[in-house]
């Protein structure tokens, strides 16, 4: 019985492998290279410096700003989700979206908020004028909280369907205000499905390069921007490696500390 179980696992374990750590592998492996195919650890003094430094700071402030905002937005959408009729039609239309291809939803943005786009018209009829929207700071936070909502708000949802509203009803009937209900029994509980969802939008957020090329006209520059150069552009294919061998440590690092608490409520209660 176990070796046929094993043998389910040879499947997983081999797409495992040639997909997940043969690329990571690979990538390190050119990380070490420069541009004339010289072993070599500059790539990684190079990420050092105050440029790439920068964008590394960058590229963390823009993904938190993402995240909070997803958060902000996600959280009470799916609180009214888990309370409405309907609710599996409700989370399909907002799911939808998500199946659309990311550079459709680039260029529709594009036409949105361009100079003599809907936002621009909206502008003129309240009497503020035409405004630059489209390659600001503010379009790709925007677009990029569009994009990544769903998957906050998955999670969250989840986490929030699967309370028991006895615990809510316990806690008003103590005489506790709907505030503090929430501060003290509905968002610890749901604490889980949060860190889920902050897990399933910083980590993507700290990568992208093409809505900072389309929307944010490169005037955003994070380190997925300078990978793409450095793969595409310079064709330094070892410094684009290192970037991407610092952001893969970063994300694991990141999804290390966002699920330590599970595990750690696990030992407790042992």
């Amino acid at each position: 019985m176990t070796k046929s179980r094993n043998l389910f696992l040879v499947p997983y374990l081999a797409w495992m492998v040639l997909f997940v750590v043969a690329p990571i592998v690979l990538i390190a492996y050119y990380s070490l290279f420069d541009v004339d195919g010289r072993f070599t650890f500059d790539n990684y003094t190079k990420f050092l410096s105050p440029v790439y430094l920068q964008m590394t700071l960058n590229s963390f402030w823009y993904a938190l700003l993402i995240t909070v905002f997803s958060l902000l937005v996600a959280y009470p959408t799916a609180y009214f989700l888990t309370r409405t009729k309907h609710k599996s039609l409700w989370l399909l239309l907002i799911i939808v979206p998500s199946w659309i291809n990311l550079l459709l939803k680039a260029y529709a943005f594009i036409g949105i908020f361009g100079t003599y786009g809907f936002a621009n018209k909206v502008l003129e009829l309240a009497g503020i004028g035409t405004k630059q929207i489209l390659f600001t700071d503010f379009s790709f936070v925007f677009v990029s909280v569009y994009i990544f909502i769903p998957f906050m708000i998955l999670p969250v949802y989840n986490a929030l369907d699967e309370l028991n509203p006895s615990l809510i009803y316990a806690s008003r009937d103590l005489g506790a205000s709907p505030w503090l209900t929430f501060r003290k029994v509905v968002f610890p509980l749901t604490l889980e499905g949060v860190k889920a969802g902050c897990q399933a939008v910083f980590i993507p957020a700290l990568s992208l390069f093409m809505i900072t090329r389309l929307i944010a006209g490169n005037r955003v520059i994070t380190l997925g921007t300078a990978i793409e150069q450095h793969f595409l552009v310079t064709q330094d294919w070892g410094m684009g490696s290192a970037i991407a061998v610092v952001l893969i440590i970063a994300m694991a690092v990141i999804m290390i500390l966002t699920g330590s608490g599970k595990r750690g409520a696990l030992h407790g209660s042992q």
